[in-house]
């Protein structure tokens, strides 16, 4: 049996007396399509932190791609792309000179750059804005132009951290359609969060639960809702994790936001 592209055992992240992750494990198989879920401050924000060489984990051992995270790290960059929570865009480039100047940082081959980008920024609706400046972009805008330049190099596995947040309907359907497709076509991993429940449902192929650090569950939709007695996903979400409201914290249970973790640590 093919080994898994993302491997997690016994994985933990404290930071002083706060455990943000506590002794996780699961497996990820080559071209899943793997939802991460859980409330605020669950861990989830520093699961993937650590699953993308940003953070290290106190303990337990991580594999991506078949390399350790914490041993390979410049070989398990090459093998991911990251659609972040934060924006992480050059407000001084042009759309067009932030997909090339990612391009360069994967290596994307020079004779395939031009209509990748082409056709990454037609998909996103951008293409006709793709010598104006980020700085004069919307939020929605700037968030689809990150979606297309994660998905430039073709990553083995790709994070989508809350990817389709603020974007209009029709946008999320065409950009969930194109990653199913590289899923299916290119074999590629794709490991995302969401709030809208719904999207999860219909998107994933599998689902694991987090709160409070731990995983708690994991399964298809189906059989979470079969788990827990309930109708659908949303109503198993919340029998295992609550109803309660969570505080806010887009900086994650570990006080470092994106990027922050990013300045830190470079892809390059």
């Amino acid at each position: 049996m093919e080994r898994p592209v993302i491997e997690a055992e016994g994985v933990t992240k404290r930071f002083g007396k706060l455990t943000a992750v506590d002794d996780i494990s699961f497996k990820v198989q080559a071209g899943e399509i793997f939802a991460f879920l859980g409330p605020n401050g669950a861990g989830k924000s520093t699961t993937i932190k650590m699953l993308t060489t940003m953070l290290r984990p106190t303990s337990g051992k991580l594999h991506l791609a078949g390399f350790n995270v914490t041993k390979d790290q410049a070989s398990v960059r090459q093998n991911l792309g990251i659609v972040f929570q934060d924006p992480s865009l050059d407000e001084e480039l042009s759309a067009k000179e932030n997909m090339e100047l990612h391009a360069a940082l994967y290596h994307v081959p020079k004779d395939e750059q031009g209509k990748r980008i082409d056709d990454l920024l037609k998909l996103v609706g951008l293409h006709e804005r793709k010598d104006s400046y980020i700085k004069t972009f919307s939020g929605g805008m700037r968030r689809r132009l990150e979606i297309a330049r994660g998905l430039l190099h073709h990553p083995k596995v790709l994070f989508l951290d809350e990817p389709t947040l603020g974007l209009d309907t029709q946008t999320r359907n065409v950009l969930w359609e194109y990653v199913k497709k590289l899923s299916k076509t290119e074999g590629m991993t794709i490991f995302f969060t969401t709030h809208y429940l719904d999207e999860a449902e219909e998107v994933a192929e599998r689902i694991a639960i987090i709160d409070h650090g731990k995983i708690i569950a994991t399964g298809t939709a189906a059989e979470l809702a079969k788990k827990t007695k309930t109708k659908n996903l949303e109503q198993a979400y919340l029998k295992l994790t609550g109803d309660s409201i969570r505080d806010e914290d887009n900086k994650g249970n570990d006080g470092l936001n994106m990027r922050t973790a990013m300045r830190n640590r470079s892809f390059r």
